[in-house]
């Protein structure tokens, strides 16, 4: 038989009041641990922890400012902006980009294109920055996204501001165009002043004056719910706007230039001798700059980018032309200031130059040769032998020295990127380039504008607006003036002084200015029609480059027909005794400068009468330099 234990109560007692007291004693060591942490979190760490809770309920949207307009020099407008939406992402908030572009294509259709571009943008940003992946949606797109907004966490239609460019091909190349950010522009881009920014300047104006045109951006603070959408903005800072630019172009000028063109390809340029201001700057073909703001297709990008006649190429600034006998006026200056020619001396020209010693003749245009002329006939006729001639006692040292002062074979320095040098001949380039020698055929060659001379149109246009200036160099510039604001006074850009003038007798300017009024007035110049009826009288000089290939004494045309056998080109300046306009005009295929490049120019001429009146705009009296 067992006997159970008599209960202890008190022994009970005791126990119960130890694991009382020690369970008591571990809640309220927890509490202490909470306590502390609890103080840690609110006391301590208050601030990091409210930024932290900020961060996450309040949400800053970087402002991008609004690009500043681009006007000529009457106000008329060339690039603008206008409102549109676009489809951005923000990478931090889709858990599968892959699987959300599928959905999107499937929805509201996206390219290949546009993913491609996304891509590459999401790597160079933070991911909390939202990057655009659709640019200018319809309404339609709109329309459809909103109703399937709930399935696409993270994605956001937001309006902005687009370039448009209501001249379109006229001024291409010249203004140039916008287009979306790309990973190399992330790296020449300040990231802070970009943020939120989706295009930058490409080509052109826009690309120059990338600066001035950008402006600052602002910021909001936007209160947001769990779900990342917008409830109110708590504190907004209004971006700067880009500033207006007006550029030195006259739109009437440039249209009239272009429209003279026909489609021919070739390149203008128009300057206001006195100061440097570029009145026109034509290349053509040319294409339609608002096709690539928003990212151009492959199928219109293979277009141009193919096309035999390269609409691309902007030919005024980095075209290569041989200048033929456009040259002959810079030469003939040459020789007068160095003493080799008085206006008064003659050359006989009979059809054939010859070399002392050699047997090979240099021809002249006429066959039988022009007979005796002097300096004012050989450039009313472009009398070749004179030029020969002059070539030759000059010497190619001499030859190279005095046409660098005329700005050949070096960039004018116009305020455009990606400007050509040309060609300007010498031994050291020769040299150089072929690691052959100099020969005495070439420096003659060399004085009809021929052999291995290449010049820009710009360039051309920068020396013929010297010689119209009386031998002063201005540096060609586009930029007129600039505008803070739509409500401010442009302010006009201030015109440096122009150099030293390659004239030291001014006699030998007055002959050599004599001799281009025969081109265009005297009963021989080869562009004796070209100032029929015109009210100023005009100077100017053709020039016709012949593409050929010779073996032994037979010449051969690359084209058997006769308007592609010649690259033409002509100068001129207006009004002769006082200029205010000097142009040139290249055309790539013709018969003659006088009969195809004179008529453009004349036409641009004709355009420049009516812009003579005073500008639309009128600058404050303070300037920049």
């Amino acid at each position: 038989m067992k006997y159970r234990p008599i209960k202890d109560t008190r022994k009970e007692a005791a126990q119960f009041v130890r694991r009382a007291l020690t369970g008591f004693l571990i809640i309220f060591a927890a509490l202490t641990i909470l306590g502390v942490r609890f103080w840690f979190l609110q006391v301590a760490k208050h601030e990091e922890y409210q930024a932290r809770s900020d961060a996450n309920r309040i949400l800053t949207r970087p402002l991008a400012p609004a690009r500043g307009l681009i006007y000529d020099r009457n106000g008329v407008l060339l690039a603008e902006n206008i409102a549109a939406f676009r489809l951005e992402v923000v990478p931090e908030q889709v858990a599968d980009i892959d699987t959300l572009l599928v959905d999107l294509r499937d929805t509201i259709g996206i390219t290949d294109d546009d993913i491609e571009r996304f891509k590459a943008l999401v790597k160079s940003k933070p991911s909390y920055q939202s990057v655009p992946l659709r640019l200018k949606l319809t309404d339609e797109d709109i329309a459809l996204f909103a109703v399937n907004r709930w399935r696409f966490p993270g994605v956001d239609v937001v309006p902005y501001l687009t370039r448009y460019y209501p001249r379109g091909k006229v001024f291409g190349h010249l203004v140039g165009y916008v287009g979306r950010i790309d990973a190399a522009d992330v790296k020449r881009l300040d990231a802070a002043r970009y943020a939120g920014t989706t295009h930058a300047g490409k080509t052109g104006i826009e690309r120059s004056y990338e600066d001035l045109l950008h402006g600052e951006p602002g910021y909001e603070l936007v209160e947001v719910n769990a779900d990342r959408r917008p409830l109110r903005v708590l504190e907004r800072v209004a971006p700067t706007p880009g500033q207006n630019i007006y550029l030195t172009v006259d739109t009437r000028i440039q249209e009239a230039g272009v429209n003279a063109f026909a489609g021919r390809p070739g390149a203008s340029v128009a300057m206001d001798p006195r100061n440097g201001e570029v009145l026109a700057m034509i290349s053509v073909p040319s294409f339609d700059p608002n096709l690539f703001v928003n990212g151009i297709s492959q199928t219109d990008y293979n277009a141009l980018l193919h096309s035999p006649d390269k609409p691309l190429l902007d030919r005024a600034l980095r075209g290569s032309y041989v200048p033929g006998s456009t040259i002959k006026p810079f030469l003939a200056a040459a020789g007068l200031e160095l003493g080799l020619r008085r206006p008064s001396d003659t050359t006989l020209s009979t059809g054939e130059f010859h070399i002392q010693g050699q047997k090979r003749g240099y021809r002249d245009v006429r066959a039988g040769g022009h007979g005796r002329v002097d300096l004012v006939e050989s450039l009313a006729q472009s009398v070749n032998a004179y030029y020969y001639s002059l070539a030759q006692d000059m010497g190619i040292e001499r030859m190279t020295e005095t046409m660098a002062k005329f700005g050949f074979g070096a960039p004018t320095g116009i305020d455009l990127l990606g400007e050509s040098s040309g060609v300007l001949p010498s031994r050291e380039w020769k040299r150089e380039r072929m690691n052959e020698a100099w020969y005495p055929g070439e420096t003659v060659i060399a004085g009809i504008g021929q052999g291995f001379w290449v010049v820009t149109p710009v360039q051309l246009a920068h020396g013929v607006a010297m010689l119209a200036a009386g031998g002063i160099s201005h540096k060609p510039h586009l930029l007129y003036a600039t505008q803070k604001g739509i409500g401010d006074a442009p302010i006009r850009v201030e015109t440096k002084p122009g150099g030293e003038p390659f004239f030291k007798d001014p006699s030998n300017w007055e002959a050599v200015r004599a001799g281009m009024i025969a081109v265009v007035n005297g009963p021989t110049g080869t562009a004796r029609t070209m100032g029929n009826s015109f009210p100023y009288v005009i100077a100017g000089k053709s020039g016709t480059a012949e593409r050929f290939s010779r073996t032994n004494e037979t010449w051969q045309h690359i084209s058997q027909v006769a308007e592609e056998r010649h690259q033409v080109l002509f100068e001129a300046f207006t009004p002769a005794l006082e200029p205010r306009i000097a142009a040139i005009v290249a055309l790539e295929a013709g018969r003659g400068g006088g009969r195809d490049a004179a008529p453009v120019v004349r036409h641009m001429f004709d355009a420049w009468l009516f812009s003579e009146s005073p500008a639309a705009i009128e600058p404050s009296v303070e300037s920049v330099r």
